[in-house]
Parts: structure tokens; C-alpha cells; sequence
């Protein structure tokens, strides 16, 4: 190995020092350690030219991971992900009950979804269940991201890892057209028994090995309680459910104060009481509950002012104002403020002290420093941000209306990707194609718009993800793979191909846990094709092994970024991770290790 091998090794621990101590984000750690690389190739030629680096960002799995993420915003805009999962979790009835409801349906949709977009969706549903139920975020919210990563490595598009290994396999072929690819299902006899195993241990351990700890957010109250009046709409769902089922018993920091009926009130409403189109249901809690609220099926605004706003719905949000002294509506009604003709804006709930106001929100009194929550359009915010007559003018974030009228053509979206990807073999059809194709229809079919189809794609995975290829060609181009494999194969000749297996496995591991799952899998890559050609045996195992263990990092929170997503609401700490993690780490590999050469021999 020249001294440009060295300079690669040296570089790489750099980088994964860096990514250790969080220095910065992961995209801009690899990044950097890429762009010094490509620089250095005015010096040497056996490092990357700016043009191959370009030619990454073009890279077949690299765009599918963007699509991808166009794919499950259009499930989340029209709340079809919801309309899958509700009647399936349901409210569970002690943590174990929980768990399984949580994990089972995680699992299985995290086979044909990223990862990061199906942890986020199911986050608010624990937030839900912790507060109906009384059960300990931290006993959820690590078992919900374990669950997504268990069943990410049962199909290739399961988690972006696996595309960063098809797309380091595609790469590789070029020259060698050896190099196997992986299919849809490729991964599925090894993960799927991973899965099972895996879900088993944490439902059985997680009683012991997960603490019950309060976040130390639930501890507290939020003192901007609105008060806020929705209507049952004719034809909705929730029409002849009651109040239990249709779970607007115990919503998170939102209390149900009365429901309306031809004119009479109900003020002690019980869980049994039986929603009829057109009653009038009056909410107190907080702005992030109403927006939750205002996701429901079947549950809108009563006051008619929002439907004579000029605006179409999907191009409205929430704002929350703050009413200043000198403001032209302090004094009045709600309804003689006439918010709609004066502002192009409606008052859907009002805010005072923390006190819980009573009566309609018409008939409320304007009074300064009352917080207003209104339903308005973005040219809002920028309208009235200097004006005089609010103290405060702040758009709430993600509270733009649900379009469920097209959750099922979300739904039929993507099960027909799904189905085309499958059948590649016979249709020819690539998985980038089908989500492209799928990507293109969510936004044909309006189920979601080109402003939330560009907002969806997250940039910083997509560059890490290009940085990683960089440096994975860098360590193959200057003999630094081919070193570190002679290495490993030295060491662990004696015990065959397996060894020599376990031990990729390991190394990538040990790299996904340090740093990140995607730069794991680009680093062990060139190392374990240059072992199997060493050992002059099949590429297919090493490569599921690098999918697999690149993904199934469980013993800290740096393991997978679903794991950093889940920290802090679930109240954990670092050991939290390494107690339920270790173990699980173990099972993962040994399974992985057994089963990969069964069905596919070296």
C-alpha cells in the first residue's frame, strides 16, 4: 500500500473521530473528508476526479432515496398512513399490549418504506397512547425505532443502507461484471428471521432492560390553553361512534368541555356518549393538540367563516397572534371583528392567560394580549408581521390541512409500487423507476403539492449519502480496502469463509455504531469485495452482511438516526441504549451469520 493508502486511513479515522465527537453533521463530516479526497486527486490519480464525485450525485440509488421520500410525503399529507395504522393500534391495555400493537405494524411497513418518515409518523400515535394510557414514553419510543430497523432489513427498499449497497454494487459492476446485484427479496430469508427473533427478544427484555421514566416535557404544563369549537361533519366516520372510539376522550393536553346538540349542551360528556353529524364539540388544550385535532376525519372548524375564506383549503395554515392595545378588533366580539372581511383570516380558537373561556367563539370578547389562533394563508404572515395591531404574527409549523379525500389513492400509489418493484423480473420495471413513477403520480392525483414534494427530500441524507460513496471509492482506488482486508482475512483465514464473514460483519457493525449507518456500509464495502476475491469466493454474502449489520446497530443512539429521533422524546440515556442494545446486537449477528451462506453459498 503506496502512501496515498495511508493518507485514505488516515483521513477515514479522521472522519469517523469527527463523527464520534459530533463535530458537526454527519453530511458535513463526510462531505468534507470527500471533498479532500477529490482535491487530492490534482496530486495522485488513484484518488476520486471531480467528475466521478459528480457522478455519484447521479448515482441510481442515490436519486431513489430522494424519490422515496416524495413517496411517503404523499402517505403523510393525506393522512393515508394514519387510515392504515388506526384501525390496527387501536388503545392498548398494559405495555406489553402496547408494544406489540406499536411493533408489529412498524415493522412490517418499514419493509417497503424509509425508515425516517415511518418513525415520525408513529411518534405522535406513542405521544398519544402515553397520555391516554398512563405507560412510560421510554418502555415505546426505543421498541418503535428497533422495530422500523428490524423490518428495514427485510427488503431492499427498506432503508436507505440497503439502496447505499445496491447502489455501491451497481458502481461496482461497471468494472467488473461479476459483481451480483441485489433484487427486492433478496434480503428477505435472512431478515425476516432476524425480525421475528428480534421483535421476540425486545417484547420479553424490554420489561427489565427499559427503564420507566418520565420525559422530563411531560412534566410539564403548557399555559397557552385555547379553547376551540369543531363540527362533526354529516358522512364522517366518527358519526354514531362514541366518544371512546372515536378517541376524543383523552386526547394529549386537549380536554373535551362540552358537545352541543340542537341547542342543547351536554357539559359532563362520558366516554359513552354517541357523536351525531352536526354536534358541535368544544376542545380546550394546547396549539399543538389543535393541530392534531385538526387532522381528523370528519372533524372541522364550526365556525362558517372558514369556508367563505378566499383561499382554497390546501392553501391555508395556522397563526397564532397575539392582539396588541391598538388594534381595531380589541373590544369586540370574535364575530363583530369580523376577522374574514377585515383580514382574509378566521378565529377557529382564543387564548387568554391560561385561563379556559366559556361560551362560543363568536360570542368570546376580544381583549389585549389574547392569543388568537387562526386559519389564514402564508401571504398572512408576511402581511401583517410589522403590523401594529398584533404583538405577535407566527405561522404554526406543520399545520397545513390533511387531504384525506386522497388517502387511499396514496395508499393504491403505493402498494402499486411496491407490487411493479416486486416483479422486476418480469416487468423490467427497476425500483427507481417504480418510485419515480410513483412520485410522479402522488403529485398528478393531488395528493401532495411541488412545495411539499421539495420540502420532503432530505438533502442532508442524500449528500452524506453521496460522501460516503466518494470515500468508499477512495479506499478502494489507493489499495486502502484491499490492505485492511488482507488483513482480516490473515487473521481469520484459519477459520474459512465464515470467519471471514463474521468478521465484515463485525467491522461494520463496530462502524455503524461509532458513526452513521449509510458511511458504515461505504466503508466495509471495499473491504469485504476485496476479501471475497481474496478468498475467491461469492460477494453476495458479504454484501447482506453489510446491508444487515450496517442497519441493525441497536447499542447507542449514534446506531441509526431514528435512534437520535427517539432520544430525547422517550427520555432516554446512553446506557439506556447499551443495556437493551448489546444483547440484541449479538442475536442479529449470529442469525445473520448463520443464515446468509444457507441460502446463498459462497
Amino acid at each position: 500500500m503506496g502512501w496515498e493508502g495511508w493518507f485514505a486511513l488516515a483521513t477515514v479515522a479522521l472522519v469517523l473521530y469527527g463523527l464520534a465527537k459530533n463535530w458537526a453533521g454527519p453530511d458535513v463530516i463526510l462531505m468534507g473528508g470527500a471533498v479532500l479526497f477529490t482535491a487530492m486527486s490534482f496530486v495522485s490519480g488513484r484518488f476520486p476526479s471531480p467528475s466521478q464525485m459528480a457522478s455519484s450525485f447521479g448515482n441510481e440509488g442515490v436519486l431513489t432515496v430522494a424519490v422515496l421520500f416524495i413517496v411517503a410525503a404523499g402517505l403523510t399529507e393525506t393522512g393515508g398512513m394514519g387510515l392504515l395504522t388506526e384501525r390496527v393500534l387501536g388503545l392498548p391495555r398494559n405495555t406489553t399490549d402496547a408494544q406489540i400493537r406499536l411493533m408489529l405494524p412498524v415493522a412490517g411497513v418499514s419493509g417497503f418504506l424509509n425508515n425516517t418518515p415511518v418513525v415520525a409518523m408513529f411518534m405522535p400515535v406513542i405521544a398519544d397512547w402515553c397520555k391516554k394510557t398512563g405507560i412510560s414514553p421510554t418502555k415505546l419510543y426505543l421498541p418503535l425505532s428497533y422495530a422500523a430497523v428490524l423490518g428495514g432489513v427485510c427488503t431492499l427498499i427498506g432503508t436507505s443502507t440497503n439502496l447505499v449497497v445496491q447502489a455501491l454494487l451497481v458502481e461496482s459492476r461497471k468494472t467488473d461484471p461479476s459483481v451480483p446485484l441485489l433484487s427486492m427479496f433478496t434480503l428477505t430469508p435472512v431478515g425476516v428471521p432476524i425480525a421475528a427473533v428480534g421483535l421476540v427478544f425486545i417484547i420479553v427484555a424490554s420489561r427489565w432492560l427499559l427503564p420507566e421514566r418520565r420525559t422530563f416535557l411531560a412534566q410539564l404544563s403548557d399555559v397557552r390553553e385555547y379553547t376551540v369549537e369543531m363540527l362533526v361533519q354529516p358522512g364522517s366516520p366518527l358519526v354514531g361512534q362514541t366518544i371512546e372510539v372515536a378517541g376524543l376522550r383523552r386526547l394529549p393536553r386537549l380536554f373535551l368541555t362540552a358537545v352541543e346538540r340542537e341547542g342543547e349542551a351536554t357539559v359532563a360528556v362520558g366516554p359513552d356518549f354517541v357523536l351525531h353529524a352536526n354536534d358541535l364539540l368544544v376542545f380546550a388544550g394546547v396549539v399543538d393538540s389543535i393541530v392534531d385535532l385538526q387532522k381528523i376525519r370528519g372533524l372541522v372548524p364550526a365556525t362558517d367563516q372558514v369556508q367563505k375564506l378566499t383561499a382554497s383549503r390546501l392553501n391555508r395554515l395556522l397563526v397564532e397572534t397575539v392582539v396588541s392595545d391598538s388594534s381595531p378588533v380589541a373590544g369586540k366580539t370574535v364575530r363583530e371583528a369580523e376577522f374574514r372581511t377585515r383580514y382574509d383570516a378566521a378565529v377557529i380558537a382564543v387564548c387568554r392567560n391560561g385561563e379556559r373561556l366559556r361560551g362560543k367563539i363568536g360570542d368570546i370578547e376580544v381583549r389585549p394580549g389574547d392569543t388568537l389562533l387562526l386559519q389564514a394563508t402564508p401571504g398572512f404572515v408576511a402581511r401583517h408581521r410589522n403590523n401594529r395591531e398584533f404583538l405577535l404574527v407566527s405561522p404554526v409549523t406543520d399545520s397545513r390541512p390533511v387531504r384525506h379525500e386522497r388517502a387511499w389513492i396514496a395508499i393504491a400509489v403505493m402498494l402499486g409500487m411496491v407490487l411493479v418493484a416486486s416483479a422486476e423480473s418480469v416487468t423490467g420495471v427497476t425500483i427507481f423507476g417504480a418510485a419515480l413513477v410513483a412520485a410522479a403520480l402522488m403529485g398528478i392525483t393531488g395528493c401532495l403539492s411541488a412545495d411539499q414534494a421539495r420540502k420532503s427530500v432530505d438533502v442532508p441524507i442524500l449528500l452524506a449519502i453521496v460522501a460516503a460513496l466518494v470515500i468508499g471509492k477512495t479506499m478502494e482506488t489507493t489499495g486502502l480496502g484491499e490492505f485492511l482486508a488482507g488483513e482480516m482475512v490473515t487473521a481469520l483465514e484459519h477459520f474459512g469463509p465464515w470467519g471471514v464473514l463474521a468478521g465484515v460483519y463485525l467491522l461494520t457493525l463496530v462502524f455503524t455504531e461509532i458513526v452513521t449507518n449509510n458511511a458504515a456500509a461505504a466503508l466495509a464495502f471495499p473491504v469485504a469485495k476485496a476479501a471475497a476475491a481474496g478468498l475467491g469466493v461469492s460477494f453476495l454474502p458479504f454484501a447482506i452482511v453489510i446491508a444487515i449489520a450496517a442497519s441493525a446497530g441497536f447499542a447507542t443512539p449514534l446506531g441509526y438516526q431514528t435512534h437520535l429521533m427517539v432520544y430525547g422524546p422517550g427520555g432516554y440515556r446512553f446506557s439506556d441504549f447499551m443495556r437493551m442494545g448489546i444483547p440484541l446486537d449479538i442475536i442479529c449477528m449470529v442469525l445473520a451469520v448463520v443464515l446468509t451462506p444457507m441460502f446463498y453459498p459462497f
